[in-house]
């Protein structure tokens, strides 16, 4: 039954959208976070760009949107976009590398969970996306994770179908050249960083060098804030010597265990029982071939219940 606010219909209406807003927007809140944090690589800028998104929601008129979730996704792609373009300047005076802000849960993902986070959100792969302009990674990200076709994607980011498809097709490429192409079960991911543990916890060159790729690679995100290698890590035996050195000087200090990183297994280490910081591992089953480490307490902040 319709009810008449101060003589106006219209009034009744709108009512009626703001009170419903929360609802619709929560219904599509999960896929939002994912486009937002994959584009971004932070949770936090992920979180001010929902909230932003949410503002120009109940300021519009939903009745007036032909479809709710293509307004939605628009306006925090566009968003996303704008975000990085302005980032840009503060990446490139990053003291150190720079590496996504960690996202951990205290069990492994379910499959509800990797439903509503799409596919892939590892480190190494977020990484990889930091190399794309911000509307390629857009294109990207919402035709080879999200599944929009090229004509959505195309009113999302202002382009046409065909540039679009163009635009994906390279970014795929660039991604393809730079990921490994190994399938590795979870269990032997985990067994390996079981591997990993007790040899840096020993500290012994040899064990943590039989476990590493010779082209291993170490990338580390102190953010200028805490003491970090500033330059990547490369070959077996100079990481070796750096997780063996780390070893021998603060020995039982330093711990480590095993936890749930951005959708894979990954490993927290702690110092006098503090969260010090993740590491993300890429491995083919049987040998690491990349550490990425972050230690920006910037970064870490949000994860100190684990």
């Amino acid at each position: 039954m319709l009810v008449r606010l101060d003589g106006m219909t219209n009034r009744a209406y709108a009512v009626t959208e703001i009170m419903d807003a929360p609802d619709t927007f929560n219904a599509h809140r999960p896929r939002l976070f994912g486009i937002a944090y994959r584009m971004l690589g932070s949770r936090a800028d992920a979180e001010d760009i929902l909230q932003e998104t949410y503002i120009r929601w109940i300021e519009s008129k939903p009745s007036e949107v032909r479809s709710t979730e293509a307004w939605l996704v628009t306006v925090v792609t566009r968003l996303c976009i704008d975000r990085l373009r302005s980032a840009k300047t503060e990446r490139e005076a990053y003291i150190g590398p720079w590496l996504p802000e960690p996202l951990l849960s205290s069990e492994p993902s379910s499959p509800d969970r990797a439903a509503e986070f799409a596919s892939d959100i590892s480190i190494a792969f977020l990484t990889i996306l930091e190399r794309l302009a911000p509307e390629e990674r857009a294109a990207f990200l919402l035709h080879e994770v999200f599944d929009f076709e090229y004509p959505e994607i195309a009113q999302t980011i202002g382009k046409s179908p065909a540039a679009c498809r163009q635009i994906v097709h390279r970014a795929r490429q660039r991604v393809r050249e730079q990921r490994p192409r190994f399938a590795v079960s979870r269990d032997a991911h985990a067994g390996l960083l079981q591997k990993f543990i007790e040899a840096v916890s020993t500290g012994t060159r040899e064990q943590i060098v039989n476990l590493l790729a010779d082209g291993v690679r170490v990338t580390t995100d102190g953010g200028g804030k805490v003491p970090s290698v500033r330059r990547i890590l490369h070959g077996s035996d100079p990481v070796a010597r750096f997780y063996a050195g780390v070893g021998r000087k603060y020995g039982e200090r330093l711990s480590y265990r095993v936890a749930e990183i951005n959708g894979e297994p990954g490993l927290l280490r702690y110092f006098d029982g503090k969260l010090e910081s993740v590491q993300s591992l890429v491995s083919d089953g049987t040998r690491v071939l990349d550490i990425y480490i972050v230690r920006n307490p910037e970064k870490l902040k949000e994860l100190s219940q684990f």
